[in-house]
């Protein structure tokens, strides 16, 4: 009798422990975060999903970076703990850099629009700041292109040898530099390769039959393309300014909103990832 009453102990002893409720809530966020990055799409409403998405999931990492229990998986995890840390810089960086192109935008799409409702300076004027602002987004999409080239090629593979908390936060890392490398394209205006081929073909159709090849092509690019459209659309055109400068405006004032909805999304993971980041600083200084 009590060699069955020991046998059983020691099964017992030997069962998984059932997850924190918070890795459970991790997962799950993970999981649908995954599945909202699958669907591939250039609209703006899909991509704030996909940042509130994003929001929930870091906002409960940093809920469980605070847990006794992964602290202490984190100090016996020699290795890992280090490319934790290394891995918190660079979805810092990768974020900061969003955040810069974000704001470089806005500052070009503040300073284009109000020329526009001035009129003051002529049309030479509006075509110089056109110019500039077309500069300033090639400028902007050589810092994303490099970003992503420094950051978003990392993605390493999940050991599932680890311990689940280990595991989860390198799927983590993973799961979110994707995330930011869609929004960065997002920005960049140049999403996919089809995509990219399109919005040439958009640029030279306006410039043959302005009215009627080009409008069903837009609508499915993001706010940040059609805006590159209707500025070369208005530098290069010969003919319709009143046109092309309205049309320059309205793309304008979607962009602008556009803009304004990404960088609340971004500010706020900007300050989750340095409070985790320095919850990682805390922890490995013990």
């Amino acid at each position: 009798m009590e060699a069955s009453k020991s046998n059983f102990q020691g099964r017992s002893n030997s069962l998984p422990s059932r997850p924190h409720p918070l890795i459970l809530e991790c997962n799950q966020h993970l999981e649908s975060l995954r599945a909202s990055s699958e669907t591939s799409s250039s609209n703006s409403s899909f991509l704030s999903h996909n940042i509130r998405g994003l929001q929930d999931l870091i906002e409960c990492v940093e809920k469980l970076i605070q847990l006794p229990l992964t602290q202490d998986t984190l100090l016996h995890e020699q290795k890992e703990k280090w490319n934790f840390l290394d891995g918190s810089l660079r979805l810092l960086d990768v974020c900061a850099s969003a955040k810069d192109a974000l704001l470089h935008t806005k500052e070009c799409t503040r300073e284009l629009q109000s020329i526009i409702r001035r009129r003051r300076g002529g049309e030479l004027e509006l075509m110089a700041e056109a110019k500039k602002f077309l500069t300033s987004r090639k400028v902007v999409k050589r810092a994303i292109s490099k970003s992503l080239s420094k950051n978003c090629n990392f993605f390493s593979s999940t050991n599932k040898d680890h311990h689940q908390t280990v595991a989860l936060l390198q799927d983590v890392e993973v799961a979110t530099l994707s995330s930011f490398q869609k929004l960065m394209q997002f920005i960049s205006g140049t999403t996919t390769t089809t995509q990219s081929k399109s919005r040439s073909w958009i640029f030279i159709s306006k410039m043959i039959q302005p009215k009627r090849v080009a409008c069903s092509l837009v609508e499915d690019e993001s706010e940040f393309a059609q805006g590159d459209v209707a500025l070369q659309s208005f530098i290069f055109s010969k003919n319709g300014k009143v046109e092309e400068v309205n049309n320059l405006q309205n793309q304008l004032e979607k962009l602008e909103l556009c803009i304004q909805d990404i960088e609340e999304g971004l500010e706020f993971l900007f300050r989750r990832l340095i409070k985790i980041r320095v919850s990682l600083l805390n922890i490995l200084n013990h």
